[in-house]
């Protein structure tokens, strides 16, 4: 995802999926959708629970949290010597969502070749310790990281997240599984969530094939599509999150918009997207809430900006979904950090903002 420096201040059939469940993995028995959901367990994880899980009657509201791109390189390297403060008190935010999803931009591995790229990252597997302790159900690995280490790394970071029972999207084994999508019951409300990069560098070497590993990534838009379309088969709401924009980019550009609405009118029912290092605009196309740009979260140097913050999304039965912003800062340790006060108003301001350039509405339609 990281294809320069700049450095500026603040300012949502396939077996139909049967086979595709192979690449998630279940949520351990902490965290808050560990506490609250039940969830589809893959063949490798229970080899008796391969059906999607039977949705009851809805009970109350369901929150979802998302925030942007986390890294375990550079400053944030060292946060892993004591995993349970990894992500500071922004976890309390994390934790009081019933369900919360982030982008994990890295490969985790020790092995493998650097791939014909800028940058590369890695990490190593306590990142899923972090991630389940500082309050993240899921992560999306779909981005332009996760093979920074090719193949080997890949396969090494498949095994990390499978042996730490940690639930991810957007990579595995065969197509199939990398476009599999993480369904889950949260009081009586099944949500499904799919994984997918945009990202057009090494997308062709990297994309999953029916025999090779690797990332769902758009370059395959018709997998893609009927990825989504099957999910909507599963479960009422469908999240889509998406590693896409153009970096140091505070507007969608027309790629996210183009491909926005072809998953909205595929049965999206939210979109999230990462990658553009800059938060981007929220609102709604037609039916489907779209949050472009969620920014950098916990990031491992200075970068185009540091605006960055949770985006909370509440589902109700029989109404509207409704937004929230928490608005932070990406700190000098990396670590985001909650905005009060004045500093909270101007930063909500700023984010209410940007959906001017997103052909977003404030309302359904």
């Amino acid at each position: 995802m990281v294809n320069r420096r700049l450095f500026i201040a603040l300012p949502s059939l396939l077996a139909l999926l049967a086979a595709a469940a192979a690449c998630t993995a279940a949520p351990a028995a902490t965290g808050a959708a560990a506490r609250t959901s039940t969830s589809q367990r893959p063949p490798h994880l229970a080899a008796s629970a391969t059906r999607p899980a039977q949705a009851s009657a809805t009970t109350g509201s369901v929150t979802l949290a998302f925030a942007g791109d986390v890294h375990f390189a550079g400053r944030t390297a060292k946060l892993l010597s004591d995993p349970a403060t990894g992500f500071g008190p922004i976890a309390t935010v994390l934790k009081s969502a019933d369900f919360t999803a982030v982008n994990l931009e890295t490969s985790v591995t020790s092995r493998g070749t650097p791939q014909p790229k800028t940058y590369h990252f890695r990490t190593v597997p306590t990142a899923f310790t972090a991630l389940r302790d500082g309050g993240v159900d899921l992560v999306t690995m779909a981005n332009n990281h996760v093979l920074d280490y090719g193949q080997a790394g890949l396969a090494d970071t498949l095994a990390a997240a499978r042996t730490a029972r940690f639930p991810y999207v957007g990579i595995g084994d065969n197509a199939a599984a990398a476009w599999a999508p993480y369904v889950t019951t949260i009081k009586g409300m099944k949500i499904a969530v799919i994984g997918v990069s945009q990202v057009a560098e090494l997308a062709s070497s990297w994309v999953a094939t029916p025999r090779r590993p690797g990332e769902a990534n758009a370059i395959d838009l018709t997998r893609t599509l009927a990825a989504v379309r099957a999910a909507k088969r599963l479960a009422p709401t469908v999240i889509v999150f998406m590693h896409w924009g153009t970096e140091g980019q505070a507007c969608p550009d027309p790629n996210q918009l183009s491909l926005a609405r072809q998953l909205s009118a595929a049965g999206a029912s939210i979109i999230i997207g990462a990658h553009a290092h800059m938060l981007q605009g929220s609102g709604w196309l037609g039916h489907t809430f779209v949050a472009y740009g969620m920014g950098n979260f916990l990031w491992w140097e200075a970068s185009y900006s540091t605006a960055t913050g949770v985006l909370e999304l509440t589902l109700r039965p029989h109404a509207t979904l409704t937004a929230r912003f928490v608005p932070a800062v990406v700190s000098s340790t990396g670590q985001p950090v909650v905005l009060r006060g004045a500093a909270a108003r101007q930063a909500v301001a700023h984010y209410d903002s940007l959906r001017a350039c997103s052909e977003l509405a404030a309302q359904p339609s």
